[in-house]
Order: C-alpha cells, then sequence, then structure tokens
C-alpha cells in the first residue's frame, strides 16, 4: 500500500513507520489541543519508568539522550518530509527529548517533576533567544529537535537558580 504524499494526515505518518511513531511520540502528538503539551506530558511516563527500574549511571543515561536525540533527528526530519512541513505540530519527539533533559536536573518528587515540566513548556512556548532563531533557521530532523533543547537548557538554569536559592523547594 503507498501512501499519497499529497494528501498523508498526520494519522497516517504515525501509523505508517517507525519513524512516525516516534515523531509523533507513540501517537501523542495527534492530539487536537495542545500537541506539544501532551508529548511533554506523555515523555513523563518513560522517565519514571527509567527512574523506577533502571540504574542510575551517568554513562546509560548519557548514551540513552544521545541515542534519542539521534534517533529524534532521523524520525523527525523524515516524518517532517513526508507532511510537507517540517516541524508539524503533530511532531513532539523533540518534546520528549527535551522534557527529559529538564527531568535530569530536578529530584525526582513531585514539586520537581511540576516545575521541570512547567518551565520547559514556558521556554518551549516563548521561545526566547536563541530557541526561536534555531526555530526560525534551522530547518529538518536537527532544527526541529534542537530548539526545544535549547528551550531545555533555560528550563535547567531557571531550575539550578530556583536550587541554589532554596535547597529543600524541589525536594521530596
Amino acid at each position: 500500500m503507498s501512501i499519497d504524499t499529497d494528501k498523508i494526515t498526520p494519522r497516517q505518518v504515525a501509523a505508517s513507520s517507525l519513524a512516525g511513531l516516534i515523531a509523533t511520540g507513540f501517537g501523542s502528538g495527534l492530539s487536537s489541543v495542545a500537541p506539544g503539551t501532551v508529548g511533554s506530558l506523555a515523555a513523563m511516563l518513560p522517565a519514571y519508568l527509567y527512574v523506577k527500574y533502571l540504574p542510575d549511571s551517568i554513562g546509560l543515561i548519557v548514551s540513552m539522550m544521545t541515542i534519542a536525540v539521534i534517533v529524534g533527528i532521523w524520525a523527525c526530519d523524515r516524518s517532517g518530509k513526508q507532511l510537507g512541513i517540517a516541524d508539524h505540530p503533530c511532531l513532539v519527539w523533540d518534546e520528549f527529548v527535551g522534557q527529559w533533559l529538564v527531568l535530569l536536573a530536578v529530584p525526582v518528587s513531585w514539586a520537581g517533576w511540576l516545575a521541570a515540566f512547567f518551565l520547559f513548556r514556558f521556554f518551549d512556548i516563548v521561545k526566547p533567544w536563541p530557541v526561536k532563531s534555531a526555530d526560525q533557521h534551522i530547518h529538518g530532523g536537527w532544527g526541529v529537535m534542537l530548539d526545544d533543547m535549547l528551550a531545555a537548557v533555560y528550563a535547567v538554569l531557571i531550575l539550578q537558580l530556583l536550587q541554589h536559592q532554596w535547597p529543600d523547594l524541589l525536594l521530596p
């Protein structure tokens, strides 16, 4: 079965390939309301499972994040080309990676994860410099991923400042 790329829908992209499934955040990006926010929320489940069941190893974390970025560049590039829009709203793997980066900066607590979620979403939506510049000028899968990773840096910086000023604020 071939898909007519002139009329392909996000649902067809998600269902047609592994790249589409990953790029749409396993379907979370198909939400008709706030797909980026839904993708960020969906990213918290695998992060929680990681924390609960896998060893706390910096090497494992770095390896998994590197793979997630590389796979995201490939999946978002391929899916964006299928959709004809490089950074289509249904492509939320960048939210997964960005959210995971921010979660690494806080203790595993409801306050830490809630702060990580809201700060990441804020910077991803507001897009301060250079986030907006990356969003506008870098294209393809790399561009899709980069602006969210930069938004994550802003969120991490704020979280680090908060934790420095009030060390117990985000603790369980």
